[in-house]
């Protein structure tokens, strides 16, 4: 198990029955991006692997 695991499943459990826009979802990785620049690599990066996940399909 990864340590992003305990985050990802803390999501899951908390999260896990609510439906949320794609837009919400952009914004709120701005906000964490404005509070924490050091993960703008991080989370650029998992935007880009969200956006282009079904190019393969």
């Amino acid at each position: 198990m990864y340590f992003t695991d305990r985050g990802i499943e803390e999501l899951a459990d908390r999260r896990g029955d609510e439906q949320v826009s794609l837009a919400w979802l952009a914004d709120k990785m701005r906000d964490f991006v404005d509070d924490h620049p050091e993960f703008e690599n991080a989370v650029e990066r998992l935007a880009t692997y969200l956006a282009r996940d079904d190019a393969d399909e």
